[in-house]
């Protein structure tokens, strides 16, 4: 496992996150209320201080009312504006020193304002979902809200009992007392904190296809008039999970999950074990078949193995980009080369401006990035063919499970499974701006 430590704030984002220190464990209590919106919550954060004494540190947190804090179980000092609760513990933490935080608070929660909307916590007609990328994780629990600090997660969740709640990871107990239920589930896998997922709401639960031993389970949370469109929609997914285990490695969670809300999204969000859908991305008649891939194969890339910061977002979307071509590929659509080639066609007539290794905070969500980084790997394929390309995939996956990673750890990790050097298609694809031609798949055999 690499862990790409970053030495000072996010380019991007450096209001988010505190790299003077790392997470090992959160676990949050929540308690909520759907009608008014309410929540309370109580978060104990493990951690351990980096290489100098930490005299303060920086949680992230929306604008909740804060109760009761503690560090090692003495009042710190602290402030709390503009997301930022900044602790100043009585004594300054030695360095290297494990140390524990324990925070309640509670409000109405929102989503927190960001380039591109709302993001974060989402109050739905009846119950809520989170959809925290790239920094929407602190509009509900306090974290330190950087990729690359990754850590294990016990979530407890107390509701209404007519609502069922959905999180990435195993669920442990459900508990039903009086007129609410408290769920809990633990994802032991390290996670990032804008990938801890989680679905509140009135749904029918399904089980996709039959895991089998030593198989992957699968399971649906949907509104029960969605289950026929939905039974066609997803039916091909547990062929999806055979697919890419094959191609990239087995399945690096416990256990994967899919909620469909009753309320449409732009886009479907991918979270850590769980993806998440809107209505509109049911049709019955599977109108959205190469998202439920993209969002699948982030399990792996994006998610298992994370950036270390925002600058190398296309090692996560051009990864699962690559993953729906290669999905039509083999479920008898279109071949990866003909989609590359209409990828290639949509990029020449847009501006190429748009360098993968750094696009800009404005272009990290860009169509072009995603198409750019399929067609990358579709590059990389071509100049490797498909026997070193493929291994060197599950190879990505395999040496960097649970990791945090960037474009110089990929590039030189494809260098050591290429029988030619690859400096000519990583400086042109992902360092420079103007489009390459088409790459041809002379050496390519089919998948």
């Amino acid at each position: 496992m690499t862990v790409q430590q970053a030495v000072g704030p996010d380019p991007y984002f450096p209001a988010n996150g505190d790299p003077r220190y790392r997470v090992h464990r959160y676990e949050l209590a929540l308690d909520y209320r759907p009608g008014p919106n309410r929540l309370s919550g109580t978060a104990r954060i493990n951690a351990i201080a980096g290489r100098s004494p930490l005299a303060e540190f920086v949680l992230n947190l929306a604008d909740f009312k804060i109760g009761r804090v503690r560090v090692d179980g003495r009042q710190p000092q602290y402030t709390h504006r503009g997301g930022r609760l900044r602790l100043r513990p009585a004594k300054p933490l030695r360095a290297g020193a494990a140390f524990t935080v324990e925070i309640h608070w509670s409000g109405n929660p929102r989503p927190v304002n960001s380039p591109w909307g709302g993001l974060g916590w989402e109050e739905l007609e009846d119950g809520a979902l989170v959809a925290s990328q790239p920094v929407g994780a602190p509009s509900w629990y306090p974290c330190n809200d950087r990729p690359a600090d990754k850590a294990s997660y016990q979530i407890s969740v107390t509701t209404p009992s007519a609502y069922a709640v959905v999180a990435g990871g195993r669920l442990l107990t459900r508990t039903t007392k009086a007129s609410t239920t408290t769920w809990v589930y633990e994802q032991s896998a390290p996670t990032s904190s804008y990938l801890v997922g989680l679905s509140i709401g009135k749904y029918q639960t399904v089980l996709l296809g039959d895991p089998g031993p030593g198989g992957v389970p699968q399971h649906g949370h949907i509104p029960a008039h969605l289950l026929p469109e939905f039974s066609r929609d997803f039916a091909r997914q547990p062929r999806m999970m055979e697919l890419f285990q094959e191609l990239f490695g087995p399945y690096p969670f416990d256990e994967y999950a899919v909620v469909v809300t009753e309320e449409e999204l732009d886009v479907p969000v991918e979270a850590q074990g769980l993806s998440l859908f809107g209505a509109n991305h049911v049709d019955g008649a599977r109108g959205s078949e190469r998202l439920v891939a993209h969002e699948l194969a982030h399990q792996w890339f994006g998610n298992s193995v994370s950036i270390a910061d925002w600058r190398h977002i296309w090692l996560n979307e051009g990864f699962a980009k690559y993953a729906e071509w290669l999905w039509s590929e083999r479920s008898g659509g279109r071949t990866t080369h003909q989609l590359a080639a209409a990828a290639h066609r949509l990029l020449s007539s847009l501006p190429q401006d748009l360098r993968l290794a750094d696009p800009g905070r404005k272009a990290m969500f860009d169509d072009r990035l995603y198409e750019r980084g399929g067609l990358t790997l579709h590059a990389l394929r071509c100049a490797m063919g498909d026997a070193d390309f493929f291994r060197m995939l599950r190879g990505w996956a395999s040496q960097h499970r649970g990791g945090a990673v960037n474009t110089t750890t990929f590039t030189a990790h494809a260098a050591r499974f290429a029988a030619e050097p690859l400096d000519e298609v990583f400086e042109a694809w992902v360092y420079g701006a103007a489009l390459p031609p088409l790459p041809l798949p002379e050496r390519r055999a089919a998948v």
